[in-house]
């Protein structure tokens, strides 16, 4: 490890814990110093809210160095895509005359009328999500009729595919699709939304049409059960011949779980087992005492890659989740060595040699929701403290003048000029829910989307 880099990454960590407060000993939810954490989170969420609305409102995501803002989806249009993400967050964390104001400008302006080609998966895991965690949070039919108007516009991405599929992109207007060569990830994470969608209004075309390309998908895993991530939408042949854990599979194997745990569904959870199996099997590997999970070919196993994306580290808590918590402890531990190691995790390092093989960082929450839970798992405070560090790096290297920023590179600190949308409801509520000992949360019964939507477990 280079001196410098050694260097910032101790004074980053003593400015993440000094500047909170934090001792090294574990402590209790109601104990001051995390009482004093979780009232310093939500004033910098207050902090960034005003910024937002003062300068960004009703457009998608602020652009925290300049104070301007930009689309997420279309070029010309946005959506409210950060207001409608904040929705659950705000309610948690009692910010209550915030909720009000973002809601109205949801009941006044949000129209999904617009012909261009949205992204199905983008919408579905953020915008959909948001709404329906919206309308479980405050119970206002108006979110609940979005959120159908919303479903019927995805709908002709599935009912449209030959193989149940969905193609990647629709537009809101007309119907029409495109975008035939899709992945895992953009295949297979719908069944929780969609889902909750059916129950709540009564109509199972949602819930059917994401199941079908969960089962399409499974039913042609390897002999080794395992899934390459590239597939065709139209013919559902694979379009390559490699696993991974990470991008663009990831929340594949989070839905087949979740699929279980929100809906009930005995035989996704079935196929999520099966598919830990083979994951562990062939794609498990240690270097230095570090558990990773290698790309391999499918059909053989064998690796072909040692590239771990910052994003595979929610893979920590699915695997805590569904009862592999050895693991999952252990590669966690992994993940909290590069925390240490590097401070503000890049996106994507060799786990062979550790070199950074992208040096930014998107505000990733991916850390934090492994810690969050693998501390209910659990409840061992090592992972508040992992989770509590994370946030000081955060404070420290991202908060920029008009909220917090990305950073283009994490070696040198530089930040770039966006501020992704789901940080407001992933890390943001993580970061709450384990500080604050939250009294609207359900800790016992709750769910939380691959987005960190809650669609289950608000405490009115």
């Amino acid at each position: 490890m280079p001196p410098s880099l050694r260097r910032r990454t101790v004074l980053q960590g003593m400015m993440g814990s000094a500047a909170l407060g934090l001792s090294g000993r574990a402590f209790g939810a109601d104990d001051p110093q995390w009482t004093a954490l979780a009232q310093d989170l939500r004033s910098e969420t207050q902090w960034a809210w005003r910024h937002y609305v003062d300068r960004a409102f009703g457009h998608d995501q602020i652009k925290p160095l300049s104070g301007t803002h930009e689309p997420f989806y279309t070029r010309d249009q946005s959506v409210g895509l950060t207001i409608v993400e904040a929705l659950d967050t705000l309610w948690l964390m009692e910010l209550d005359e915030e909720l009000e104001h973002g809601l109205d400008w949801i009941y006044s302006h949000l129209s999904f009328d617009i012909d261009a080609p949205f992204q199905v998966f983008e919408v579905s895991i953020r915008m959909l999500g948001g709404l329906l965690a919206g309308y479980h949070c405050v119970g206002d039919d108006r979110l609940l009729r979005l959120a159908a108007d919303l479903g019927d516009r995805l709908l002709p991405a599935f009912t449209r595919s030959p193989t149940g599929i969905p193609y990647r992109f629709v537009s809101f207007a007309t119907g029409a699709v495109g975008g035939v060569e899709t992945n895992l990830a953009e295949a297979g994470t719908y069944i929780t939304e969609f889902g909750t969608l059916s129950k709540l209004t009564g109509d199972d075309r949602y819930r059917a049409a994401a199941r079908r390309a969960l089962e399409v998908t499974y039913s042609r895993r390897s002999a080794l059960g395992l899934l390459p991530f590239a597939v065709h939408a139209e013919t559902a042949n694979w379009l390559n011949t490699t696993a991974t854990v990470g991008p663009p599979a990831d929340s594949y194997y989070e839905y087949l779980f979740d699929g279980w745990k929100l809906l009930g569904d005995t035989e996704l959870r079935d196929w999520y087992d099966s598919c830990m199996r083979a994951i562990l099997e062939h794609q498990s590997q240690r270097v230095d005492g570090r558990l990773w999970f290698a790309q391999v070919d499918v059909y053989t196993g064998e690796p072909v890659g040692s590239r771990q994306n910052e994003l595979a580290s929610f893979f920590s808590g699915l695997l805590a989740e569904g009862g592999y918590l050895d693991q999952a402890k252990t590669y966690h531990r992994s993940w909290n060595d590069m925390q240490d190691h590097y401070g503000v995790l890049p996106e994507d390092i060799d786990y062979r040699t550790l070199e950074v093989l992208s040096p930014g960082n998107q505000l990733r929450p991916e850390f934090v929701d492994g810690a969050f839970s693998l501390w209910l798992a659990t409840r061992d405070d090592r992972y508040r403290r992992q989770a509590a560090k994370h946030y000081g790096l955060m404070k420290s290297t991202a908060r920029a003048p008009y909220g917090y920023a990305i950073l283009t590179d994490v070696l040198s600190g530089q930040q770039g000029d966006s501020c992704p949308s789901y940080w407001w409801c992933e890390q943001l509520k993580y970061y709450w829910l384990m500080f604050s000992n939250c009294p609207r949360f359900d800790y016992d019964d709750h769910y939380l989307s691959t987005e960190g939507h809650m669609l289950r477990g608000a405490r009115r």
